[in-house]
């Protein structure tokens, strides 16, 4: 049955999810809704038109609101648009940013000032739309600068030598910023206070949560535990103001970070990412190995996954969390932004990680406290265990149930994508983790990994025959070639459905040669040219059609587990076939090719070299060895 509204339960039902009633008077602002008050009594002289809703605050630089409301059975058209959008050019008389609401109860429009934008088709809270017209985006050059400045005075100032804990040290801080940390930059804090409000900051939000308790005890332990070669406690004068300057800088440098990233406007820019870019630049040698996932890369397995707001995500090998925020990035856009109750669901119930490097789990969980979200289930285990297994099958939201055989069976729930990008060593169980994660969610889940383009033809034939067996390898995009600069390892997307048996289905391939990014010195590989958007549409679009350009081939599972490199058509030069030639009369004269060739070179080193104009002559004297 359709439940028809009239306009004031449609005004009322906007009240309750706007909080319009409830926000009069607060901060001085003048907030309700109603068809009885007037614009004139709003303060707008001489205007007797009458808003469904309204918020005017006192600060008239602020972002006013105005709702315009409609019975369930009238379509939201260019008439009824018009009526709000004089409302707003009332209301725009006074504040110079109005959003404005049509709703009728099922359809919803909205204005920012006298232009549509788009928005969560439900109604959200008031704070949503205030917050359409904040425009601040994340300026990462200058978050790379400050970097740059942090990373020299750790590494040669405060002499902080390993690269996780510089990034360690510096998240904490950032962590704590984001906490309400009260950081003076005055020069005049010593070493022991900027510590201490650090920890004191990290162990006041503890108590706020049961989830983040956990996560932020190991951020403080990790911090505690670093180590620097600066003589921080020196009792000479000179050195406590040298270190009271070096924390002062410190302090401006992490509240410039920040406060590019406290924005309505991020899009999931990963700030460990960049981290690790910078603080690379003094890595040791048992640091060589350790690779972040490009940041470009996880958008784009974000969308060859078709994920949306409703997926709950995995990462069993997490790192510092590059998929997971990228991922929240993108739901939370496509629910509206943070202010929205869909967003809230995605931070507390649709993200998990796994990493079990302590270190990096420290990294992972400061990465998403970081970027606005501590209760994403995070946890610090290995994924070759079962222990992590049933940790998938468990608090993902799954319901599992043994068979008869012993076997675990999927009943409902659970996670719906998975995104990673494992480590690559055999020492490090690449493929168990891969076995262990398909096997554990539920089937039909899609699962994209990042592996080396040759990792699954080279796994043990037992394994390849189990992983096939269960699961079905669905697509292989070959990555650029030198997507990770430096490192020496060529890489494929292999995307699976788990849960779901191959069969010998043949799957599909294709080679992304180029992602139009070009390494700049100390900043890793970026778009510098502005050519990654266009690449990687055309890419997405090609692995969803499954059809493209010459790269683009169906491979069989009986013949190859990988993308396919194409082989060169058969060409043979004069010069080859007259080398082949030499080679076979030499053959048949019984003459050693190597003995006749080093004959060769000795003779026209000692011959003598004339040049008519035309042609080059070399004449080799005659001798009984040649």
């Amino acid at each position: 049955m359709v439940v028809r509204l009239t306009e004031d339960k449609v005004r009322t039902e906007a009240d309750a999810v706007l909080g319009l009633s409830a926000l009069d008077g607060k901060d001085g602002a003048r907030s309700g809704t109603g068809q009885i008050t007037t614009f004139n009594q709003l303060g707008f002289q001489g205007v007797q038109d009458k808003p469904d809703g309204w918020y005017l605050p006192s600060n008239r630089n602020d972002v006013a609101l105005v709702l315009e409301a409609k019975a369930s059975t009238i379509p939201l058209d260019r008439p009824q648009a018009e009526e709000l959008l004089k409302n707003i050019r009332i209301v725009n008389e006074q504040y110079h940013k109005t959003v404005g609401l049509l709703y009728n109860g099922d359809d919803l429009r909205v204005f920012k000032n006298l232009e549509e934008v788009e928005a969560p088709a439900a109604l959200q809270a008031v704070g949503y739309y205030l917050g359409l017209f904040n425009e601040n985006g994340i300026d990462k050059d200058h978050i790379y600068e400050l970097t740059a400045r942090i990373n020299n005075c750790l590494h040669f100032e405060f002499g902080i030598k390993n690269l996780y804990h510089r990034m360690i040290f510096t998240a904490c801080a950032l962590v704590a910023k984001r906490y309400d940390a009260h950081f003076v930059a005055d020069g005049k804090v010593d070493y022991s206070e900027f510590h201490q409000v650090i920890l004191s900051t990290i162990n006041k939000e503890m108590l706020r949560d049961k989830r983040q308790n956990f996560k932020l005890n190991l951020l403080g332990d990790v911090f505690a535990e670093i180590k620097m070669n600066l003589n921080v406690n020196s009792e000479d004068e000179k050195e406590q103001a040298h270190v009271r300057e070096l924390i002062k800088q410190f302090i401006e440098w992490v509240t410039e970070i920040s406060d590019c990233i406290n924005s309505d406007a991020w899009r999931g820019e990963d700030v460990m990412g960049i981290f690790f870019n910078e603080f690379n630049r003094y890595k040791t040698k048992s640091e060589a190995g350790q690779v972040f996932t490009p940041e470009h890369i996880t958008d784009f397995m974000y969308r060859i996954l078709e994920v949306n707001k409703d997926d709950r995500i995995l990462d069993a090998t997490c790192g510092s969390g590059g998929f997971l925020v990228k991922a929240m990035a993108n739901m939370i856009r496509e629910a509206g932004g943070v202010r929205t109750e869909k967003a809230r669901e995605i931070k507390d119930g649709q993200l998990f990680g796994i990493e079990y490097d302590r270190e990096i789990y420290a990294l992972a969980c400061a990465n998403m406290l970081i970027h606005k979200d501590g209760k994403t289930n995070l946890e610090q285990m290995d994924t070759r265990e079962e222990t992590a297994c049933a940790w998938i099958r468990r608090i993902a939201g799954g319901v599992w149930e043994k068979d008869e055989a012993g076997r675990y069976v999927y009943r409902s729930g659970g996670v719906t994508k998975v995104m990673m990008n494992p480590p690559y060593e055999n020492k490090y169980g690449c493929m168990t983790i891969v076995e262990n994660v398909m096997d554990n969610v539920p089937p039909n889940t899609l699962c994209g990994f990042i592996l080396p383009d040759k990792k699954l033809e080279k796994t043990g034939k037992a394994q390849k025959q189990r992983i096939l067996k269960h699961h079905r390898l669905l697509k292989v995009i070959k990555l650029p070639e030198d997507l990770f600069f430096g490192i020496g390892v060529t890489t494929s997307i292999f995307v699976f459905k788990a849960g779901v048996p191959q069969n010998d289905e043949e799957f599909f391939t294709c080679w992304m040669k180029d992602d139009g990014l070009v390494t700049v010195k100390n900043k890793g590989r970026h778009d510098v040219y502005g050519r990654w958007p266009e690449i990687e549409d055309t890419w997405v679009n090609t692995v969803k059609k499954q059809s493209g350009d010459s790269t683009c081939k169906w491979e069989s599972p009986k013949k190859h587990l990988s993308y396919q490199m194409p082989v060169k058509p058969f060409e043979i030069t004069e010069e080859d076939f007259r080398r082949t030639a030499m080679d076979y009369l030499m053959f048949q004269q019984g003459i050693d090719a190597k003995e006749f060739d080093e004959s060769v070179l000795t003779g026209v080193y000692a011959g003598e070299v004339s040049d008519d104009g035309e042609n080059v002559t070399i004449s080799i004297p005659k001798d009984d060895k040649r």
